[in-house]
C-alpha cells in the first residue's frame, strides 16, 4: 500500500506553494508559507484526527498538514536578520495586563502538561528519520546535524574554532572555582577598602559594587525564581488584593491622586534657600501642568490614553529627582557614575598629548579637549556591546519599564537604551521589529531619540564644565518621561506584535569578531561621529553668523541697535518666542529671556551650540545657580530639526516600507521629545534647594 492510500492517515500530495505554517500569539497570528520535507513527517501533527465529517474533504486543508508548535521558543539568533518574518511563540511571555496576577509557576505547569501530550503522541506515533535527511529535520531550531549552530559541513570553521570552545568547556568544568577566585578576591577587597579608606573615599559605592558582584554570581547557580516566586506571592496577597478591593471607577482618580500627593510633599516641605522660593516652586509645578494639559488637548485620540503608563512614568521620573537632588545616596551615586564619565576625558588626553604635545591641552580648543573623548568613548560602547555587557544594562533598564509601565517590549528597548547609545543606534537594537511596528511604537521610538542625548556626546558635555549629575540624572529620567509624554501625545490604538516579549535580538551582520575588531571598528565609527559634530557645528554658528548678520544689517534702518551695535538676532527673536516657556518652568525674573534664548536655540541649531553658549558667553555665566540648573536640565535633549532628518533617515533605512509613517509621525515626535526634556527641567525646579553647594562639589570632584 502507498503512503496515499492510507485509509487512517490520509495524506495529501505536496503543493508547490508547501503548507501554510500558522504562528499563533494571544490575539496576534502570523502565517508564513515554507517548503514541505518530503519523507518526514511534520512535528506537532496528529495523525490520529480522521477527515470522516466532510463527504468531500479538502486534503490541503487536513489536520494533518497544520505546522503547530505552540511551545516553541524561538532564541535570541532566530530573531536576527529576519525583516521579512516575525516569530512567535504562545505562552513564553506574561500577559502585561496580569502583572501581579499570574506568577511564573502557572507558565510552568502549563509547559510541562504539554510536554508530556507531545511526548505521548511520538510513542503512540514514532518518526523515522531517514539520514539522508538528517540535516533538514528540524528546521524550526536549525539543522540537527549542527554543532552550536555550525553547519555539518563546515570542517573549517570548527577547526577555526576548536581553541574557543576548549577555553569554553574548561570554563564550564571548573566555573565554580573561577566563581569562588573571583568572589574571594573582591571580598578581600571590599574587606581593606572598609578598613583603610571608610572615612576619606566612603563605604556606599565599594559596597554597592561588592553587593552587585556577589548576586551575580549567586544567581549563576541559584535560580532567579529563588526571589521572584515570593515576590509574586507577596504582591499577589498585598498589593493585588488592595487593588482589587477598590472600586474600578476609582482605582484611576486614586492613582493620579497619590501621584499628585507624592509630587506636593516632595517638592514643598523642604525650606526655601535663595532663589529657590516656595513661589518659584510653584510656577514650575504649574508648568508641568500646563504642559500634560497641553499633550492632553493635542492628543491624537484622548479615549485611548492609557493613563496607567501616563501616571507611573511622571511619579517614576520625579521619584529619580528626588533620589538624585534630594538624597546623599542618590547624589554620592550619580556622582560616582558622573566622575567615571569624566575620567574618560583624562584618559583620552593622553592619547592627545601622545599625537600632539603636553602643551596643546592647556589650549582649551574643542578640536583637542572634546574630540578624543568621544572617539574613545564610542569605541569603549563597542567593546562592552561586544562582550553583552552593554545589551545586558539596557536589557534591566527595559525589563522594569516594560513591566512597571505596560508599554510593548520595543518601546521599553528603545526607551531604555537611548541615554546609552544614541537615538540611531537605539532603533538598531530592535531592527527585525521596526518594519512591523505600529505608528503609535514608531511615533515612541523616535519621541526617546529626541528626549535625551547619547552617552558619547556626555562626556563632550561635562568637558565644557556643566554639572554632571545634572546631564546624567537628565539622562535617566528622559527614561518614564518620554514614554508618558509621547503616550499622552499618540496614544496606542492598534495591537503591537511585542507586546508580550521584551528581547534584544542579535544582530549578526554587524557583529565584530572579536574585542580587538569591536575596538578598532568603534573607533572608527568615533571618528565619523566626531566628524558628523564637527561639521554640523561649524555649519550651524556660521548659518546662525550670516543670519544674525542679515538681521543686524536689517534692523539698523529702523533703529534696533544697542550701543551703535545691531541688536537684532537669532537669539533675541527665539527668546521672546520661548519667553513663557523659560517662566513657566520656574526661571528667576532677571534670567528669564535668556533662558528663553538658550532653549530657542537648541531647538533651532542643537543643544551643542546652546550648552557651548551656557559654558562661554558672560551673559549666561553670569545667571544664578537655579536658572543654570534649569537650563542645563532643559538642553539636555536631542529635541532640534537637525535630529528630525537624522532619525527619520536611520528609521527609513531599517525599514524602507515605513518611511511614510516615519515622516507621518516625526514633527509630532520631535514636539514629545522636547516637551519630555522640558517636563524634566521643570521637575528639577521643584526639588533643588541647594545649587550652590552642589555646583561646588560637582567641580571639586
Amino acid at each position: 500500500m502507498g503512503a496515499n492510500d492510507d485509509p487512517i492517515h490520509p495524506v495529501a500530495a505536496p503543493t508547490e506553494a508547501g503548507d501554510a505554517h500558522t504562528h499563533h500569539t494571544g490575539t496576534t497570528t502570523t502565517t508564513t508559507t515554507t517548503p514541505k520535507h518530503h519523507g518526514i513527517p511534520e512535528h506537532g501533527h496528529n495523525p490520529s484526527k480522521q477527515i470522516g465529517v466532510d463527504e468531500n474533504p479538502d486534503l490541503t486543508l487536513h489536520y494533518s498538514h497544520e505546522h503547530q508548535h505552540k511551545h516553541l521558543h524561538h532564541g535570541r539568533p532566530s530573531l536576527s536578520g529576519r525583516d521579512d518574518e516575525v516569530l512567535y511563540a504562545e505562552g513564553t511571555t506574561f500577559d502585561k495586563s496580569n502583572i501581579g496576577e499570574v506568577g511564573p509557576q502557572d507558565y510552568k505547569t502549563h509547559h510541562l502538561r504539554a510536554a508530556q501530550q507531545q511526548q505521548q503522541q511520538q510513542q503512540q506515533h514514532p518518526v523515522v528519520v531517514d539520514e539522508k535527511d538528517f540535516v533538514a529535520a528540524d528546521a524550526e531550531k536549525g539543522a540537527i546535524g549542527q554543532m552550536g549552530g555550525v553547519p555539518a559541513d563546515s570542517t573549517s570553521s570548527e577547526q577555526g574554532d576548536a581553541r574557543k570552545h576548549r577555553v569554553k568547556r574548561a570554563y564550564v568544568k571548573y566555573k565554580i572555582f573561577v566563581h569562588l577566585f573571583i568572589w574571594l578576591f573582591f571580598t578581600g577587597w571590599w574587606i581593606a577598602g572598609l578598613v583603610l579608606h571608610r572615612h576619606d573615599l566612603g563605604w556606599l559605592i565599594p559596597f554597592l559594587l561588592y553587593l552587585a558582584i556577589t548576586l551575580r554570581l549567586i544567581f549563576f547557580w541559584a535560580p532567579i525564581t529563588v526571589v521572584t516566586v515570593p515576590m509574586h506571592f507577596v504582591w499577589n496577597h498585598t498589593g493585588v488584593r488592595v487593588y482589587q478591593m477598590v472600586p474600578e471607577k476609582l482605582r484611576l482618580p486614586l492613582a493620579a491622586l497619590v501621584a499628585l500627593a507624592v509630587i506636593l510633599v516632595g517638592s514643598f516641605v523642604s525650606e526655601e534657600s535663595a532663589d529657590n522660593t516656595r513661589g518659584n516652586r510653584a510656577i514650575s509645578l504649574l508648568g508641568l501642568a500646563i504642559m500634560l494639559a497641553l499633550l492632553w488637548v493635542t492628543s491624537r485620540d484622548r479615549r485611548k490614553i492609557r493613563w496607567h503608563t501616563v501616571i507611573g512614568g511622571m511619579l517614576t521620573q520625579f521619584v529619580i529627582a528626588v533620589f538624585v537632588l534630594r538624597t546623599k545616596a542618590g547624589y554620592d551615586i550619580f556622582n560616582f557614575i558622573s566622575g567615571l564619565a569624566r575620567d574618560l576625558l583624562g584618559f583620552a588626553d593622553q592619547g592627545t598629548e601622545f599625537l600632539t604635545n603636553a602643551s596643546v591641552l592647556k589650549l582649551g580648543w574643542f578640536l583637542t579637549g572634546v574630540v578624543p573623548p568621544i572617539i574613545f568613548f564610542v569605541s569603549l560602547v563597542q567593546v562592552l556591546y561586544y562582550f553583552g555587557i552593554l545589551q545586558w544594562f539596557i536589557q534591566k533598564f527595559a525589563t522594569f519599564f516594560f513591566w512597571s509601565l505596560r508599554v510593548s517590549g520595543a518601546e521599553a528597548v528603545v526607551a531604555a537604551a537611548s541615554p546609552f547609545i544614541g537615538q540611531g543606534e537605539s532603533a538598531m537594537l530592535i531592527r527585525p521589529f521596526v518594519s512591523h511596528l505600529t505608528l503609535a511604537e514608531l511615533h515612541q521610538v523616535m519621541t526617546s531619540g529626541f528626549a535625551t542625548i547619547a552617552g558619547s556626546v556626555l562626556v563632550a558635555y561635562i568637558s565644557l564644565g556643566l554639572n554632571a549629575q545634572a546631564l546624567v540624572s537628565s539622562c535617566i529620567m528622559s527614561i518614564p518621561a518620554s514614554l508618558a509624554v509621547s503616550k499622552m501625545r499618540y496614544p496606542e490604538t492598534e495591537e503591537t506584535i511585542t507586546s508580550g516579549r521584551c528581547v534584544i535580538p542579535d544582530d549578526d551582520e554587524h557583529r565584530a569578531t572579536n574585542a580587538l575588531h569591536a575596538f578598532a571598528n568603534g573607533a572608527w565609527l568615533g571618528i565619523k561621529i566626531a566628524g558628523m559634530i564637527v561639521a554640523t557645528l561649524l555649519c550651524i554658528i556660521a548659518l546662525i553668523g550670516l543670519i544674525n548678520g542679515l538681521l543686524g544689517w536689517w534692523g539698523r534702518y529702523i533703529d534696533i541697535t544697542q550701543d551703535g551695535e545691531p541688536y537684532l538676532t537669532l537669539q533675541l527673536i527665539l527668546g521672546y518666542i520661548c519667553y513663557p516657556v523659560a517662566f513657566l518652568l520656574g526661571v528667576p525674573r532677571d534670567d528669564l529671556l535668556k533662558v528663553a534664548q538658550l532653549i530657542g536655540i537648541k531647538v533651532i541649531a542643537n543643544e551643542f551650540v546652546a550648552y557651548n553658549s551656557l559654558t562661554s558667553e558672560q551673559q549666561y555665566i553670569d545667571m544664578s545657580p537655579r536658572s543654570q540648573l534649569i537650563a542645563t536640565y532643559a538642553l539636555c535633549g536631542f529635541g532640534n530639526f537637525g535630529s528630525l532628518g537624522t532619525q527619520i533617515g536611520v528609521l527609513s533605512q531599517i525599514a524602507p516600507s515605513r518611511a511614510g509613517d516615519v515622516s507621518r509621525v516625526a514633527l509630532s515626535a520631535l514636539f514629545s521629545g522636547v516637551l519630555s526634556t522640558l517636563t524634566s527641567a521643570s521637575i528639577a525646579g521643584l526639588l533643588v534647594t541647594d545649587q550652590v553647594n552642589l555646583n561646588q562639589k560637582s567641580a571639586s570632584s
